[in-house]
């Protein structure tokens, strides 16, 4: 049974790596995810700045997310799951943790910089085109910038 709740700092490391697997899914090289590294990194910073949810399935961390609210706006920094549970509905939840918690915080609108690969599951969730943000890991690289109305 999956269960959401608040990611703990000592889980940095394998949070960190479900970032890699998960992005790694899309078929990405050994060079590009190279690059990624140190973006897909949580730090202890991200538990500072950020609220990190995570997704459990019997003690395994099945997937996450991590949100950034300022007033009225709120960025949808990373979502990732487990690649053998994807389809089981682990990214939606924490998508609507997401939404919720936003909503709840005050903030109005949620941004996300989302793989090209990954833009049409936020599609499917409700957010819309918002135009092309830079890559923070490959220079030159440009990412669907999507949003939702909250």
């Amino acid at each position: 049974m999956i269960t959401l709740r608040p990611a703990r700092p000592e889980e940095a490391q394998a949070l960190s790596e479900l970032c890699m697997i998960s992005k790694a899914y899309w078929g990405y090289d050994a060079a590009f995810m190279n690059s990624c590294r140190t973006e897909l990194t949580i730090t202890a910073a991200d538990f500072q700045n950020a609220q990190i949810q995570v997704a459990v399935d019997g003690g395994k961390l099945a997937g996450m997310a991590q949100l950034q609210i300022d007033g009225v706006a709120a960025e949808l920094d990373k979502l990732y799951v487990d690649p053998d549970f994807i389809g089981a509905g682990i990214g939606r939840a924490l998508f609507d943790w997401a939404v919720r918690q936003a909503r709840n915080a005050g903030a109005n609108v949620m941004s996300i910089d989302a793989d090209p690969d990954a833009a049409g599951f936020y599609r499917r969730m409700g957010a819309v085109d918002d135009g092309m943000s830079p890559s923070g890991s490959i220079p030159g690289r440009t990412l669907p910038r999507l949003r939702i109305t909250l």
